[in-house]
């Protein structure tokens, strides 16, 4: 348990501080609210993150995928390469335009998509492969480019939990035809809600501007079937706050991770594993533990220490795509996956940590050692 004087230690802490709050008060004194100057700001500063690509403000990060899905004109009849170690959100927009799930395992290290695993599950269908860059680690992008390369797929790069990750020095979003990046409270940087896409075509660009505003550029004068899938200048003001910090919270974030990883020692538990070239922006410090994971939870939680898993159900064993496999007698052989999933557990590394919350957590993981 911990001390009378210590509070417990959240797994994640949104930062909403007093710069927010008037960048917020400003624009709602301002009168524009919706897709103003504010938004546009905000696409500009974000594209020096992804190597100066076009950069498309929405609503959400699953929107964000779901629109560039739709911009790159994949739908019914396709299919797309997904992990099923993921959010729902990955395979979510794949099957909101109409396009077919395809389930790839992971490595075991990354916990990304295997690129061999990618290939094998290539047919004259797919149309695209979605890797997403999990806890913020890049997924192989040369691989998988490779891969796309030959043959002649897009690359969809979910990185809603990757705000400035890298491999070999480029930056995640700007791989393949678009990334897309997610702004929701828990997330590295946030806009209160909200996501972004990348794309390095400027023709993608205007067709994403067109589908998040109905359809047009000019009002009413509407082009394309579109959605309403706008981000507030209330949002991109506090993102644009965010964006500001978001390179000193990262390194806070890289160096809570290296302390975490050279200080746990407990026999059973796994610290993550950073692939050569790669940059890990650590969203979440996700650990194994090779036990009865339930009660290492349960005594982490008695010493104060918050943690979470992300995710304990694979995507393909959600209802939503379990049962229609089940009827069509599909099945997915994901070993890695499965294995993931009852194996990780999440601890803060949120830049808000104290180094007194640091020693508190290796003590407290270490301490699993005796009951793994």
């Amino acid at each position: 348990m911990p001390s009378i004087n210590e509070q417990p230690i959240p797994a994640a802490r949104p930062v909403i501080g007093e710069e927010e709050i008037e960048a917020a008060v400003r624009v709602l004194r301002s009168g524009r609210v919706v897709q103003g100057p504010e938004v546009a700001a905000f696409e500009e500063g974000f594209s020096e993150l992804v190597e100066g690509r076009h950069c498309v403000a929405v609503n959400s990060g699953t929107s964000a995928l779901h629109l560039l899905l739709m911009a790159l004109n994949i739908g019914p009849g396709d299919e797309v390469i997904v992990p099923s170690f993921s959010f729902a959100a990955s395979a979510n927009a794949v099957r909101l335009v109409g396009a077919d799930v395809v389930f790839a395992d992971i490595e075991p290290g990354s916990f990304n998509l295997d690129p061999a695993a990618v290939e094998a599950a290539i047919t004259p269908r797919t149309a695209a492969i979605m890797p997403v860059h999990l806890y913020g680690h890049p997924a192989a992008m040369d691989k998988i480019m490779a891969i796309a390369d030959k043959h002649k797929l897009a690359v969809v790069e979910d990185a809603c939990q990757a705000h400035a990750a890298a491999l070999n020095g480029t930056p995640v979003g700007a791989f393949g035809a678009g990334g897309t990046f997610s702004f929701y409270p828990t997330k590295n940087m946030h806009s209160l809600e909200g996501g972004m896409i990348s794309t390095g075509d400027a023709e993608t660009a205007r067709t994403l501007r067109l589908l998040r505003n109905q359809g047009m550029e000019q009002r009413y004068a509407n082009e394309i079937v579109g959605a309403n899938m706008r981000m507030t200048d209330v949002s991109a003001a506090v993102g644009r706050v965010q964006l500001g910090k978001l390179g000193g919270w990262t390194e806070q974030r890289i160096a809570n991770a290296a302390y975490l990883s050279a200080n746990i020692s407990a026999p059973g538990v796994v610290t993550p594993m950073v692939a050569e070239g790669a940059r890990h922006i650590y969203h979440q410090y996700t650990i194994r533990v090779q036990g009865d994971r339930d009660a290492a939870m349960a005594k982490l939680t008695e010493a104060g220490v918050g943690n979470a898993v992300y995710y304990p159900t694979p995507i393909h064993r959600l209802k939503p795509y379990w049962e229609p496999d089940q009827k069509a007698g599909r099945t997915w052989d994901l070993p890695e996956t499965e294995k993931a999933a009852a194996e990780v557990v999440s601890l803060p590394v949120h830049p808000s940590l104290t180094q007194n919350d640091l020693e508190r957590i290796v003590a407290a993981v270490n301490a699993l050692g005796e009951n793994l």
